[in-house]
């Protein structure tokens, strides 16, 4: 007979904590030592206990993966874009987990060419990913990035498109993307701090060289700012940013010479950010200069870049958040945002056409997509909703006619968009702030209190979660659930106000947010307690262990993936990646109001003795963003505080990192995991 497991209770080895005369007891602090054989344990004991309480879910999980994947068109294409006499397109095939990146010269109709085929280099690999793919300038050479333990940390390589031979000069810990000058021989990237794996130095490679060899030309002497390298899109300029929460600066040198020295663009502002788009002789800079808020579009002529010579060519509006731009010969576009809904202006530089293209409901999200080349008339965008499934469109901005290029297949017969419905709603904050969600469901689907309802949030960085499709919720939608995404304080969906109201001192409005939406869901009947389920991820972690603790009563099951659950101890660690680069964002502790107001609603510090609903807790061992000792701390102490019966997991990726697993059905297994976890709470196992 099969021995039962008790759920595992992690040794407690106290660890005194002292910060301005404050003392913090920490008896999982030695959880955090990741190549000890005890700990190890604990995190196996821990997957053990979730194997072994879930296995009555196994069938019906490996069912939701295999229908979540039927779903997907397994041979499925892009739509292909042209960029300097090549046609290129990522392919999938049926049966692989990875995709196929290949290119044809001058027409589709040429002979495809093989760049790389990621399930081949996959091979015997636990864990793959390709990033920052760039073509050398004369298209005999392509640069790309590989990272095999999902900590972010890529070795840059080199391939012959003519031989198909990879060259020998490998380069270490970097970020995976890297820049060609236009001499076809020299490849500018960034590396990281080995232990803060922060991007702090742009160096120099030439080709043939080995790494030892290459020069740094730009050291980032700041440990609140990253840098990245990259060429604008006029192919003129290479450019440096140096960027932190607050604050951009940015470096440049003609492509055409790269032994030349950087020049600066404008000397770093204290909470002057900017981003800036090269055009003929201009440079335009979308920036919140002048107490823009919501930013303003600017610009200045490529020899005059200081500060004093920008002039206005966008006008700063209250109402709008002006989020990205797009130039082209003969037209500006550009991607606002208003009253939390996406729009897209297009207008001539000869001031003869202004106007927007028109979307028709609340619940949708439309963006610029790949869009290479200044002389065109063609915009590529791309679009979907709630209920609509993602569409490609090529929209000619002279014309007005759209050609829709790719439509989101749904591979499921019993798929109509029309049994769906969706609708933006407003709940009622404790400071009287109204705060959207988007909502969608079966049209079928009773309102009676009685259905479940998963909510869903992030609320930090300005990172706005738009109502977007998915064939993966349709699982959940077709069984009765009602999905709901909740726009609280600390993104910028309602302006970049909502985001200065959701960070640093405010950061509370955040989770005071999504408890008001969840009071809101259950008040009007949208669900109850009994079936109200919450689920975030990273800072949406933390944002699920504050509500935890805040209001329990509240929920019947939560999902925390990679939680950001430590935020005291972690802000005071200089050596944890990402630690120095968020001060902006969340306070630093080593401000004693920050340390109070931080440890006032860190979760794992307000951890108390009280009823908590069922929990799921996902980490990845070799996360780089969110370590893995602090979910795994979080759940230890939970254990121990925790006073009923309810579900406690904590499953660990012993083999990847913040973004899961990798392959392209790989995730879908942990979608299913999750998606078991709350249907058996329901009591649904089909």
């Amino acid at each position: 007979m099969k021995n039962t497991l008790l759920a595992p209770v992690a040794r407690i080895i106290p660890k005194e904590l002292i910060k301005h005369n404050d003392t913090r007891i920490d008896n999982y602090f030695w959880l955090n030592q990741r190549e000890d054989q005890n700990v190890l344990d604990y995190l196996n004991d821990e997957n053990s206990f979730y194997e072994q309480e879930t296995a009555h879910t196994k069938e019906f999980e490996k069912s939701l993966f295999e229908e979540m994947k039927a779903r997907i068109k397994e041979d499925d294409s892009s739509v292909p874009y042209k960029y300097n006499g090549y046609w290129y397109i990522v392919r999938y095939e049926k049966g692989k987990g990875y995709p196929i990146y290949t290119r044809k010269k001058e027409t589709l109709d040429a002979e495809e060419e093989l760049l790389f085929d990621c399930n081949k280099m996959a091979e015997g690999e636990t864990y793959f990913r390709l990033v920052g793919i760039s073509v050398s300038p004369d298209n005999t050479m392509i640069s790309f990035g590989i990272d095999l333990t999902g900590r972010r940390q890529y070795t840059l390589q080199i391939k012959s498109l003519i031989t198909d031979a990879v060259f020998s000069d490998a380069i270490e810990n970097t970020t995976g993307s890297s820049t060609w000058a236009n001499d076809n021989s020299t490849l500018f990237y960034a590396k990281k701090d080995e232990q803060t794996l922060r991007s702090n130095e742009i160096f120099k490679h030439k080709i043939g060289d080995s790494q030892e060899k290459d020069s740094i030309v730009f050291t980032e002497e700041d440990d609140t700012f990253g840098v990245a390298v990259y060429k604008s899109k006029s192919r003129k300029y290479i450019i440096i940013a140096c960027y932190s929460t607050l604050t951009n600066e940015f470096h440049l040198l003609d492509a055409d010479t790269p032994n030349a020295s950087f020049k600066i663009f404008e000397r770093r502002i204290r909470g002057l950010e900017y981003s800036i788009s090269h055009f003929k002789d201009q440079f335009y800079i979308l920036t919140n200069k002048d107490s823009a808020t919501n930013f303003k579009l600017m610009k200045t002529h490529e020899n005059k870049t200081g500060i004093e010579n920008w002039v206005d060519v966008v006008e700063h509006r209250d109402e709008v958040l002006l989020e990205d731009i797009e130039i082209f010969k003969d037209y500006l576009v550009i991607s606002e945002r208003t009253n939390g809904l996406n729009q897209i202006r297009i207008t001539r530089w000869d001031k003869t056409k202004d106007y927007y293209l028109p979307f028709d409901n609340e619940t949708y999200t439309a963006n610029t997509g790949t869009n290479v080349d200044f002389d065109t008339e063609i915009l590529r965008f791309s679009y979907n909703s709630l209920t609509t499934p993602a569409s490609v469109i090529d929209f000619n901005m002279r014309t007005k006619e759209r050609e829709i290029k790719k439509e989101q297949e749904v591979l499921d017969p019993t798929f109509d968009k029309h049994n769906y419905t969706s609708e933006r709603l407003w709940a009622n904050a404790q400071d009287g702030t109204k705060i959207p969600m988007s909502l969608v469901r079966r049209k079928d689907t009773k309102l009676d209190g009685n259905a479940p309802l998963l909510q869903y949030a992030y609320g930090s960085y300005g990172s706005t979660m738009d109502p977007y499709f998915s064939t993966i919720r349709l699982s959940l939608l077709d069984r009765g659930f009602v999905y709901v995404i909740a726009h609280i304080r600390g993104s910028e969906y309602l302006g970049r106000s909502w985001y200065e109201n959701g960070k640093l001192l405010k950061k509370k409005n955040t989770f005071t947010d999504f408890i008001d939406c969840s009071k809101y869901l259950i008040k009007k009947k949208y669900t109850s307690k009994e079936h109200l389920y919450a689920m975030g991820g990273s800072a949406g972690g933390l944002l699920m262990g504050v509500i935890l603790n805040e209001a329990p009563q509240l929920y019947n099951g939560v999902i925390a993936q990679v939680p950001f659950v430590d935020v005291i101890s972690t802000m005071l660690d200089d050596t944890i990646p990402l630690t120095t680069g968020e001060y902006d964002e969340w306070g630093n502790p080593n401000d004693k109001e920050y340390y109070d107001y931080i440890k006032s609603y860190s979760p794992y510090d307000n951890l108390k003795e009280q009823d908590y609903p069922h929990i799921l807790v996902t980490t990845g061992l070799h996360d780089s963003q969110v370590q893995y000792w602090e979910p795994a701390k979080w759940v230890a102490k939970l254990r121990a505080v925790k006073q009923n019966n309810n579900k406690l997991f904590l499953n660990t990726n012993m083999e990847a990192g913040h973004g899961g697993a990798s392959g392209r059905f790989e995730s879908l297994k942990e979608d299913a995991q999750e998606f078991a976890f709350l249907l058996d709470l329901e009591g649904i196992n089909a």
